[in-house]
């Protein structure tokens, strides 16, 4: 224990001396190494978890030598003598961390990140579902990167990886370019898509870098291995130019035309124009911040209004699969308006999967028309 906390020392000195050399153009982490004591669920100094109510922070692992194995996990750290240890939950819950940067991330510019990253063979844990039955946590999970403006805030997603299915350590490297001005950062541990079912998984973390300011590459690409071509919910990408309307009420470039707080009614379903998700996923695009701005500017303006967000898919897939990716898609759009400060007990989010179509499936344009969210207004006093 006293070498740990003088190790511990040490590298809190190292830091300290080493944020005096730093510019302005890296921005610092700390214990980006994951240092700490091992033990179950209790998250590396510098970092805050973000987890589910009720459910267990990630581990510091590995246990120390001569011990026994922590979730059955052996693998040896990358750097230092600890590492972190992240799950999946079949129960639709996952880990998460957060810390304050040294210094905010400046919309429009770039940044280069890295981390080492892999899986364990073995994790074994029980869950609350079933406390009593231990289960494997070993099927890969992919690492994302958000920034916010608080702790655990999910403002943006700046960068998801492929699914982490090695087990020795490999170096990820990622370039971010936030929309927004960001001081917070966080990590998290989320299921692979496109499978959609919630699984038990397991992800191990270990030196990260510092955020170093790049110049911004040609492509748009922010992940480690670039993602497939965007597929819009209804309309062209090039229509995702359109602007929020401006400050002075001018109407004529809104997207949500329909939400007039003097026209609608209670039952009447509007459907959000400009939303856009990579393909099999329920990651919005950057591109579509202007309608979600939209509509929390809208229920800001209008605190009495409820609504329901609704997610619906074409016919292709099973119904199953339909199911999960709608109600998916639409809950992300729940939480990103939460996460802007509306209260949860004015958003609900339900996903209709293939069931409610509004134009033939047998066309492309069909489909793409089907493949929705929708607003559908529960209350206006």
């Amino acid at each position: 224990m006293v070498k740990f906390y003088f190790g511990l020392l040490l590298s809190l000195i190292w830091i300290t001396d080493s944020n005096a050399q730093i510019d302005t153009n890296t921005i610092v982490l700390i214990n980006p190494s994951f240092e700490g004591e091992p033990q179950c669920c209790s998250t590396p100094s510098g970092w805050i978890d973000c987890g589910w109510k009720n459910e267990s922070a990630p581990d510091i692992q590995p246990s120390l030598s001569g011990h026994e194995p922590l979730f059955g996990v052996t693998k040896a750290p990358f750097d230092g003598r600890t590492y972190m240890g992240m799950v999946t939950r079949d129960n639709d819950s996952y880990e998460r961390v957060s810390q304050r940067l040294s210094q905010p991330m400046r919309k429009g510019r770039c940044y280069s990140f890295s981390i080492y990253l892999c899986r364990s063979v073995e994790y074994l844990s029980a869950s609350n579902q079933d406390p009593k039955k231990i289960k494997p946590f070993t099927t890969p999970v992919v690492f994302r990167i958000y920034g916010g403006d608080a702790y655990c805030h999910q403002k943006e997603l700046l960068a998801e990886s492929v699914p982490v299915e090695n087990v020795d350590w490999k170096l990820f490297t990622f370039e971010l370019k936030p929309t927004f001005d960001m001081e917070y950062f966080e990590l998290e541990a989320f299921y692979k898509t496109p499978v959609l079912m919630p699984y038990n998984g397991n992800l191990l973390i270990d030196k990260a870098s510092f955020l170093k300011k790049i110049k911004c590459p040609n492509d748009k690409t922010v992940v480690s291995k670039p993602d497939k071509k965007i597929i819009p919910t209804a309309a062209t990408k090039e229509d995702a130019k359109t602007t929020v309307a401006s400050s002075n009420g001018a109407n004529e470039k809104r997207i949500l035309k329909d939400l007039d707080k003097d026209k609608i009614k209670i039952g009447q379903i509007i459907k959000i124009e400009k939303l856009y998700f990579k393909p099999d996923s329920s990651n919005i695009d950057s591109s579509s911040h202007a309608v979600l701005e939209e509509l929390y500017e809208f229920l800001v303006k209008n605190p009495k209004i409820k609504i329901e967000i609704g997610g619906h898919t074409n016919s292709q897939p099973t119904h199953e699969y339909c199911d999960k990716l709608s109600s998916f898609r639409a809950k992300s759009v729940k939480e990103y308006i939460i996460a802007k400060g509306i209260s949860q007990e004015r958003v609900s989010s339900r996903g209709y999967g293939k069931r409610n179509p509004i134009a033939p499936n047998d066309t492309k344009a069909g489909k793409a028309l089907n493949q929705r969210v929708e607003i559908k207004i529960i209350s206006v006093t």
